[in-house]
Order: structure tokens, then sequence, then C-alpha cells
């Protein structure tokens, strides 16, 4: 009890909550309801805890080492800022965006799907173009080609 007597001699109520100060590097557990979970040394709560974002984080970041900041210093509201990249594993992630004021790549190993409802484009490492929708509209105000080593028209 003496512990606790000290505590409130010096102004601070016993149960107070320890500040987190600075980065604190944690892992991304899994999702609840769209919200990351996130669990990180000093984390006093039994189950991982629910984050803010900054980044957008899929399933396939789950397990990663994400770096946090925590709102007023306060351990239970975390602000997820990113994961940690590290050169061997993140390497191993063939996507790559480039862009500049005029121009945007996007650059995968495989495949790239680009998917809105029942429409999709899809580009294969084969060189093939597939393009599916329920209308499929082509206009041009110039020369529409249809060029290829056979062309199949229904």
């Amino acid at each position: 009890m003496s512990d606790a007597i000290r505590l409130d001699e010096l102004g601070f109520g016993v149960g107070t909550q320890r500040r987190m100060d600075g980065v604190v590097i944690g892992a991304l557990v899994g999702f609840a309801d769209g919200a990351p979970l996130v669990d990180f040394p000093g984390n006093e709560h039994d189950s991982p805890i629910r984050a803010r974002t900054t980044v957008v984080l899929g399933n396939d970041d789950v397990g990663r080492e994400v770096a946090l900041l925590f709102e007023a210093a306060d351990p239970t509201r975390p602000v997820l800022i990113g994961p940690i990249l590290h050169r061997d594993t993140d390497r191993e992630r063939k996507l790559k965006l480039r862009r500049d004021s005029e121009h945007v790549e996007l650059i995968a190993d495989r495949e790239i799907v680009l998917k809105c409802g029942k429409a999709s484009i899809t580009l294969t490492r084969a060189g093939k173009v597939l393009i599916r929708g329920a209308y499929v509209s082509s206009h041009s105000t110039g020369v529409n080609k249809i060029k290829g080593g056979a062309v199949q028209i229904n």
C-alpha cells in the first residue's frame, strides 16, 4: 500500500493509465467490422484492440508489424500509421505503382484485375486482355480498328 500512497502524494491516482509516447511497433492481428485489430507491447488488455488507421489495409497484411501512435498518448486509442517494410519479405510483393502528372503505370508479376460490379478488365502475364461486362460498348471519333491473327465476332 505504500506505493499507492506515494502515487497519491505525487498527484497520480491509483490505476491511472500510463502514457504511450512516440512510435510503438506492434502487430496487425485481424479486423473487426472493417477496423484493424492491433496488439503491441504495453497493451494492458487480454486481447487485441481496435485502432484507427491512416492507410488502407487488407487481409494479406494480417500478421505484419505496424507502426502505432496513440491519441493523447492514451494506450487504449491506437492509430495505425502504416506497416513496417522489410526489404527481404516485401520484395515478394511485386505490385508496383509509378505515376507522375501525366502517366500512371500499375505493374504486377502475374495478373492485374480491375473490377466494378459485373464488369472487369484482366491483364495477364501471357499478354491476354480480357474485357467482361453485362454491356460492352466501343466508341471512336476516328478509326476503330480490330486487328489480330484471327478475329472472331460471335
